[in-house]
């Protein structure tokens, strides 16, 4: 292993490529690749890889991006691929189709901005417009998280009881583009925490079958409840592959949740992605002044982690959510999501949504520090806070 300094972007090129690399042995790899503002390096990144074994096709448009590698997969390749912002939206179709296949492919998705108007910076709603699609969702906060989870994501969609495609995301700019040290672990140690894919349902010569056929009702459903059982065994293999992690790489990869100073907390910010660094800060500043306060960061959005959630939260009287996303007339996803959680389990907990830093807008401390005396404040929950970056 090496550390080096390197950005988010070559990180998670450098993740899908060596990911890629291990299944040499078994029906190697494919991408599908095509451009766009702020992920273009990451597939650049994967063209220039010296692969033993792979096809990188480079293609027309983002949904050939990912039809190429949908037929990877059936296939029994590796596949994996990255996007961003209108170009997920235009993959959006294909995106269904892999999920609906159970096929275990990877994308690295840059959060940027939907437009028009046009605006490349971050912003969440590009991969939480696909929140209803069955496929496994990760924010990730940090270079190093956006390298590990990528790995991680492999054997999860990989294994035989979840085979469901997974997403890693990152902030555009703040993560993709920003340096940073970065344990970059080398070809045999990935070959080792990452098994040769063997995809039970592939296309073989000797066994024709055909897809995504016309079906009556009642097996439509049943796949539909198969991938639900699928999602519901995810927080079990999650366990399994991070203890994997740590035994091979030594290092802890994190879980669906992350947190800090909740054991007691009468107040917990819920935040996700790099908004959490600066609220961590704040945080840890708060609870040396000796006010109860905690963060909870959600790394894995879908399946949502409802029951790590509530146990965070426990001690809570208050709970403030900062949405880098919006759907419209409604408020932040992740705000929905934490209301849904405690519905029917906790009557006594005021749940404020605050939207802040959509559309690339600066989180700054001295907002995190506005949101706190906002919420400490509140004696009744009001429509989501709109946070403008001053």
């Amino acid at each position: 292993m090496s550390i080096e300094v390197v950005s988010g972007n070559h990180a998670a090129g450098y993740a899908l490529s060596v990911a890629g690399e291990a299944n040499r042995g078994a029906r190697g790899a494919s991408c599908g690749i095509y451009p766009i503002t702020p992920q273009t390096e990451i597939v650049e990144y994967v063209a220039s890889f010296p692969f033993h074994k792979s096809r990188v096709v480079p293609v027309e448009s983002e949904h050939s991006a990912m039809a190429v590698s949908i037929g990877a997969s059936l296939a029994g390749a590796r596949a994996f691929t990255a996007s961003s912002s209108n170009g997920i939206a235009y993959m959006v179709e294909n995106i269904m189709v892999a999920g609906y296949y159970r096929l275990p492919i990877v994308m690295v998705a840059v959060n940027r901005t939907l437009g028009p108007p046009w605006n490349i910076w971050a912003d969440q709603g590009d991969t939480l417009m696909l929140r209803d699609f069955p496929w496994i969702q990760f924010y990730c906060e940090s270079n190093q998280e956006v390298l590990d989870t990528t790995l991680l994501a492999f054997r999860l969609a990989e294994d035989h009881r979840i085979l469901l495609p997974a997403l890693v995301a990152m902030d555009a700019f703040i993560v993709s583009h920003t340096q940073a040290e970065t344990v970059l672990p080398d070809q045999p140690t990935v070959d080792r925490y990452l098994p040769e894919l063997d995809l039970p349902h592939r296309l073989r010569h000797e066994d024709p079958k055909t897809l995504g056929g016309l079906v009556w009702p009642e097996v439509a459903m049943s796949l539909r409840q198969e991938i639900d059982e699928a999602m519901g065994r995810v927080d079990e293999v999650l366990a399994e592959c991070r203890t994997a992690f740590v035994d091979v790489f030594d290092r802890d990869p994190g879980g669906a949740v992350e947190t800090l100073g909740t054991e007691d907390a009468e107040i917990v910010i819920i935040a996700s992605s790099s908004i959490a660094t600066t609220v961590r800060e704040i945080v840890k500043q708060r609870r040396r002044a000796g006010e109860k306060i905690g963060l909870v960061k959600i790394k894995m959005f879908r399946p949502f982690p409802e029951q790590a959630l509530r146990e965070a939260c426990r001690t809570a009287r208050k709970v403030a959510i900062l949405d880098r996303n919006y759907a419209a007339g409604v408020g932040g996803v992740f705000w929905q999501e934490t209301k849904a959680a405690f519905q029917g389990h906790r009557d006594d907990l005021l749940v404020q949504n605050y939207l802040t830093g959509l559309c690339g807008g600066d989180v700054t401390p001295a907002m995190v520090e506005e949101i706190i005396a906002d919420v400490i404040a509140r004696s009744a929950e009001t429509k989501p806070v709109w946070m403008a970056t001053q």
